[in-house]
């Protein structure tokens, strides 16, 4: 059985090689958020034609308690769903650094 799980583990992609993280801060109040995309679920296809078809995606993040402002994210994927482009309502992006910076105990 343990033969077979090595195997398994060799051939399949990382845990999250099918996640992409959007960190973004709000604007009322601040408060830093993370919402998860999963590129092989979540996207929806945009048919351009001409093998220029892209992927989108819309998600709305509310945190967790101080203001429940609703921040809304559209997101853009090309064919490979690597990300084109991103657009915020709400809220700012920020990198996962800023993201990760205050939450260390």
């Amino acid at each position: 059985m343990s033969f077979f799980n090595k195997i398994s583990q060799l051939v399949s992609p990382p845990p999250d090689a099918n996640i992409y993280w959007v960190h973004v801060k709000c604007n009322r109040c601040g408060e830093k958020l993370r919402g998860r995309v999963n590129l092989s679920n979540d996207l929806s296809i945009n048919y351009v034609g001409k093998g220029k078809d892209t992927y989108f995606c819309r998600k709305v993040i509310m945190g967790s308690g101080k203001c429940f402002q609703r921040i809304e994210v559209e997101l853009s994927f090309n064919k490979n769903r690597k990300l084109i482009n991103q657009e915020i309502q709400g809220g700012v992006f920020i990198s996962e650094k800023e993201y990760t910076r205050d939450l260390s105990p």
